[in-house]
């Protein structure tokens, strides 16, 4: 009984092991340039990167990352890993965002890419599987990019997911479930979560209108139509203004040389204002029409709309319009309670601290 515990409790261990396909926490200096590969696509507009803990930090060594250094400049830099599939398993992709420039326009959003990306010539264009991350560009666009790529295409979010606009560090998650739900989750508290199917447009809407249905020509949708007993009264009309009764020309008036003289207009107190017949309900009123729908011949369900089958690559490709964005504790990995830990153990020890300052 006791073996039998035993072994349970060391299969369970190993078994529920997290996989971490790919982390990374700047704390080797310079080390980090053997590992990843800076773009050089855009030449003298691309921008310089550097490892910095910033103005102000909670720690002087574990908050150090990957800064962002030049204004108005096009930044690129990308690492390779062991190239995997999340088929049947939860994709968890993390890391932090420090805009303590203030940023007023500029991105902030890392790029999961498959194993053959050309690291060097990384840009904008370049086709990648997941861009997720803060984006900011003046007061009208404060959001958190979760865009797949599905067959070719990149579908956004039809969520508005808001991302912090402060100058402090604060934690991204993204996590992709193989039942095809996700969940968004900003300093590990969850701030949006649904369905793939629902949230994106990966595949086309299962109903559609019926092409060959039509409303009837007879369709009456007016709820009340006017009164046709109800008739207008014969004192009615009334001009909306008269003459002033009171008025009185004044004695200085001379009609050759000002002219016939004329009372003033005022409101006519009698006046009624256009006459409408009374609204009575409608007896032949049938409701708005609504248009039948269908099955769409074109809609095939697809319950892997959250799989990719050649994950290989992590970068950041980015404009800045104000530079000194610094990005740390990226993880990738298939363990969502790792990823909160991790997220714990690195941003939450240190937050604290430099978020006061």
């Amino acid at each position: 009984m006791k073996f039998a515990l035993l072994f349970a409790a060391l299969f369970g261990a190993v078994c529920c092991e997290p996989t971490v396909y790919f982390k990374e926490e700047f704390d080797d200096g310079d080390g980090w340039k053997k590992r990843w590969v800076e773009s050089t696509h855009k030449g003298a507009e691309q921008g310089k990167l550097e490892i910095s803990a910033g103005k102000f930090y909670g720690d002087a060594e574990k908050d150090k990352g990957l800064r962002t250094t030049q204004d108005a400049r096009f930044y690129g830099a990308s690492a390779k890993f062991d190239t995997f599939s999340n088929e049947g398993k939860t994709l968890v992709l993390q890391f932090t965002v420090k805009h303590e420039q203030n940023i007023d326009c500029g991105g902030g959003y890392a790029k999961l890419f498959s194993s053959d990306l050309d690291q060097a010539d990384m840009h904008g264009d370049t086709p990648y599987l997941i861009m997720f991350g803060p984006d900011i560009c003046g007061p009208g666009t404060k959001k958190v990019h979760v865009i797949f790529n599905y067959k070719g295409k990149n579908l956004l979010t039809k969520k508005d997911i808001r991302c912090k606009d402060d100058v402090y560090t604060h934690l991204y998650t993204l996590i992709v479930n193989p039942d095809n739900t996700y969940e968004v989750k900003i300093d590990n508290e969850k701030v949006e979560s649904g369905t793939l199917e629902e949230d994106w447009d990966f595949l086309p809407p299962k109903k559609i209108k019926d092409p060959d249905a039509k409303k009837p020509d007879d369709w009456d949708e007016r709820e009340k139509i006017d009164d046709p007993d109800d008739k207008k009264p014969e004192d009615w009309d009334k001009p909306e203004h008269i003459p002033d009764p009171d008025a009185k020309k004044p004695d200085d008036w001379d009609d050759e040389m000002d002219g016939e003289w004329e009372p003033p207009m005022i409101d006519n107190p009698d006046y009624k204002g256009e006459w409408k017949p009374k609204q009575i309900d409608n007896p032949d009123y049938k409701g708005k029409w609504i248009h039948p729908e269908i099955d769409n011949p074109e809609y095939v369900a697809d319950d892997k709309l959250y799989m990719y089958k050649d994950i290989g690559a992590i970068g950041f490709d980015l404009w800045q319009v104000k530079s000194g964005t610094i990005f740390d504790n990226i993880l990738i990995t298939d363990d969502v309670d790792f990823a909160k830990e991790y997220g714990d153990s690195t941003w939450g020890q240190t937050k604290a601290d430099h978020d006061e300052l």
